[in-house]
């Protein structure tokens, strides 16, 4: 095609906060977490400094760059919800500028997806600083090569990715899902509405999905199942446990529009992991 030039009439508009970093902070202290996200953002960035300072999410380690627009992601959804989406990393690309040595107090990290730089820079940071660390490249996967991905399994403590993911992974390092579980404590593998898997060195612990009431929106779903790993993690709950937990952070995510609009009490989630699992979970 020489020449496109096309124009969409869209009626309805809203403006979501987001980002991995955000999400899975947003998740986690709905559990009773205290996250502290690390990231680079822009000039435009006080609407979602508030957010996060009404939520009681830790600011600290956000680093504000001057002439860039925070990343953000432009998406047009018909109604047969085909979607045609534009991103721009801005500040994102500034992500090396952080260095996760320098949150002293962190006991378990997360790499998401992030600039390219930043993400291998922060999992030398994390090993250096003997921080175990979760290897989540999502949508990043593919700015690396077989190598690259070695390195970060190397240096990990666990891994998670979805079912297209561990294909790629795959493909580029040569490992099986049993020899990437032979570099870490343990891969998860996500499989939408099927579930999950969780490869440990001895075993394949099968995560059941937890019941949805209604599907609305899917996007942030793996965020919030990511910060239900960390909080099991961080809560040294075991792996059946765990992974229901998080299962049933994304069933709760997806009944609603947007990433950071879910919400729940402690009494609430804990009633409905006992009628989605038949047992009883306390978080606070």
């Amino acid at each position: 095609v020489h020449i496109l030039n096309v124009s969409f009439l869209v009626p309805d508009m809203r403006r979501e906060f987001g980002g991995c970093a955000g999400n899975i902070a947003y998740n986690l202290k709905l559990l009773g977490g205290d996250p502290l996200p690390m990231g680079t953002v822009g000039t435009d960035f006080l609407p979602y400094a508030e957010w996060m300072d009404s939520h009681g999410i830790n600011r600290d380690y956000v680093r504000a760059v001057d002439g860039a627009y925070t990343a953000q992601a432009f998406i047009t959804t018909d109604q047969d919800d085909n979607q045609i989406t534009a991103f721009h990393p801005g500040a994102m690309n500034a992500a090396h500028l952080n260095n996760t040595g320098e949150a002293a107090t962190a006991t378990i990290g997360i790499i998401s997806p992030d600039g390219r730089q930043g993400m291998l820079e922060h999992a030398e940071q994390f090993a250096d600083n003997r921080i175990p660390f979760i290897f989540d490249p999502g949508q990043g996967l593919p700015m690396f090569d077989g190598d690259d991905l070695k390195g970060f399994i190397d240096k990990a403590s666990w891994v998670t990715v979805n079912d297209y993911e561990l294909q790629l992974m795959q493909d580029r390092t040569g490992y099986s899902p049993h020899e990437i579980a032979e570099h870490v404590e343990a891969l998860v593998v996500t499989l939408g509405g099927k579930g999950s898997h969780i490869y440990t060195q001895k075993q394949r612990i099968d995560i059941p999905a937890a019941p949805v009431n209604v599907l609305n929106d899917p996007t942030g779903c793996g965020d919030a199942y990511r910060a239900g790993l960390l909080f099991g993690l961080m809560n040294d709950l075991d792996w059946e446990t765990t992974g229901r937990l998080a299962s049933l952070m994304g069933a709760i995510k997806i009944e609603k529009h947007g990433t950071q609009n879910h919400h729940f009490t402690p009494d609430e989630f804990a009633a409905r992991y006992q009628s989605s699992f038949g047992s009883p979970i306390q978080v606070s």
